[in-house]
């Protein structure tokens, strides 16, 4: 069994305010510094075997301070990244909710391509793809996995027989946790969008470890 621990990357300036879809330079501010430092400390009493990551900044800066923590590397992964939203990257969305296309988005998003970009259900498959492959690289793990809301909310959905239709009924805040059990090609969703205790995640593990292996990594 392998239990991925979904984390969306903590917050940013341009969160819920313009798509940047797979803009580089966007970074964590402060809030999302201390988002990021608090995963460290939720996550304090878990075993964590790897530590993925979409090659973004705001997602590896969020990875820091527990890699650093477990001395662990993060690995990146180019599956994990954000939604490619092409010529809408770096728009408003203020500006894009008049579009008819925005519409389109929140009707039946399972419909749209983003102009330029990708469609929901290619970043599901991907998404859906790098779960698996990261699952399978750990078959006895607990691995975090940092990323972003829409491959996070896409996986979820998959997870959860959902149709990507309904992905406006899923919520996940920046630096959330959404725990995911891989056990046998069956996955079980055990928690979505926590942003308490983990605590209850510490016996869920594949396998019991002490702090001082915890620590070597």
């Amino acid at each position: 069994m392998t239990l991925l621990l979904l984390v969306r990357h903590g917050h940013t300036d341009a969160a819920g305010k313009r798509l940047t879809g797979w803009s580089p330079g966007v970074h964590l501010n402060a809030r999302g510094r201390e988002e990021a430092d608090a995963l460290r400390t939720r996550l304090e009493e878990i075993p964590v075997d790897a530590i993925y990551s979409s090659p973004l900044e705001r997602c590896r800066e969020t990875a820091a301070p527990l890699a650093h923590a477990r001395r662990l590397s993060v690995r990146i992964r180019r599956g994990l990244i954000e939604t490619g939203y092409g010529e809408w990257t770096g728009r408003t969305i203020s500006q894009l909710r008049r579009t008819t296309l925005w519409k389109a988005v929140e009707r039946t998003p399972s419909a749209v391509r983003f102009p330029g970009g990708e469609s929901l259900l290619e970043v599901q498959a991907r998404a859906v793809d790098e779960m698996n492959r990261i699952a399978a690289g750990h078959p006895k793990g607990t691995v975090v996995v940092v990323s972003h809301s829409d491959p996070i909310r896409l996986f979820i959905a998959h997870v959860a027989g959902a149709h990507v239709d309904h992905l406006h009924r899923l919520v996940v805040d920046t630096a959330s946790v959404t725990a995911v059990s891989m056990d046998l090609g069956t996955p079980r969703l055990i928690k979505v969008n926590d942003t308490g205790s983990l605590m209850s995640l510490a016996g869920r593990g594949p396998r019991p470890r002490t702090r001082a292996a915890k620590v070597r990594g």
